[in-house]
């Protein structure tokens, strides 16, 4: 799993001798700008969602399984907590999202949650705290058929990554949630003050953009098939003279370092991993 990566790649299937609970389902293969739903449970997915009355027998297109709600909604309980010990990223977690007036025109009870796998939600929240200045929180363990779970099915205001992850807010409720299928747009309207909140769209773009999910498996790129190339002929070249093997080696791996530099040392991507490592400490220490 990746965060901010693009996705992407073949897809792969969970080996069918695995005793896997979902072995044979394909996995992978989705990319970044396919992670949207909408306020539907069951929507997101790029592929595999023929049956828009269910979302069991589905694929894991961003390689994680869909939340579960009460009441086996839509046959949820095929991904229910009995097997959140396996589940990609562990068990289910909300946390809350809020933000102060000094960063944003927000009232005190804007408040948002985000429910996902905890792997996800914890370098995420560093993530809100840099970007959209959301209040350090820790994620706590999720249960939907509690009686003072934070949120409920009818709160969520945006699904993503095939239904995996969702923003939700009490002070929404979504009277057709229970009543529509997967690929239904008839969704109860949120109310004008969140519609137009930019502390809300800060939170819906971040998860859009750095939410975590199965990326593409790399294969050898051109620079490592040239220094692979180089490095058979000098065997020839050099007929098993160890000391012209070093050399050319030494030369070779400082040529693909400075290249991995260039190729990769975006200065965006180190300022955002410098100024997230930096509030990453300040989360930690957060009591």
């Amino acid at each position: 799993m990746d965060q901010w990566g693009n996705g992407g790649g073949k897809w792969a299937t969970i080996s069918g001798d695995s005793q896997h609970p979902f072995q044979g389902r394909t996995f992978g293969g989705a990319k970044r700008y396919e992670i949207r739903g909408t306020r539907t449970f069951g929507s997101g997915y790029p592929y595999g969602a023929s049956n828009q009355s269910t979302i069991a027998d589905r694929p894991f297109p961003f390689g994680v399984w869909p939340l579960y709600w009460d009441q086996n909604f839509m046959d949820a309980d095929e991904y229910g907590p009995r097997y959140d010990v396996l589940r990609p990223g562990g068990f289910v977690a909300s946390v809350p999202l809020r933000t102060t007036t000094d960063h944003f025109n927000v009232t005190e009870d804007e408040v948002y949650y985000a429910v996902g796998d905890r792997e996800s939600l914890l370098p995420l929240m560093i993530s809100y705290v840099t970007w959209c200045h959301a209040t350090p929180a820790w994620p706590s363990r999720f249960n939907a058929s509690a009686t003072d779970a934070p949120i409920k099915l009818e709160n969520v205001i945006q699904y993503f990554r095939a239904s995996s992850f969702a923003l939700a807010s009490p002070a929404y409720n979504n009277t057709l949630a229970r009543t529509s299928k997967s690929d239904t747009k008839d969704n109860t309207p949120l109310p004008e003050f969140m519609e137009y909140s930019p502390f809300r769209k800060c939170v819906d773009d971040v998860t859009e953009n750095a939410l975590a999910i199965v990326n593409t498996i790399p294969g050898p790129t051109p620079l490592d098939m040239f220094v692979n190339a180089l490095n058979i002929g000098g065997i020839f070249i050099c007929g098993g003279m160890l000391f012209c093997l070093l050399v050319i080696g030494g030369i070779l791996v400082t040529i693909r370092a400075v290249c991995q530099i260039l190729l990769y040392g975006d200065p965006d991507t180190i300022a955002r991993a410098r100024r997230e490592r930096r509030n990453e400490l300040v989360y930690e220490n957060h009591p």
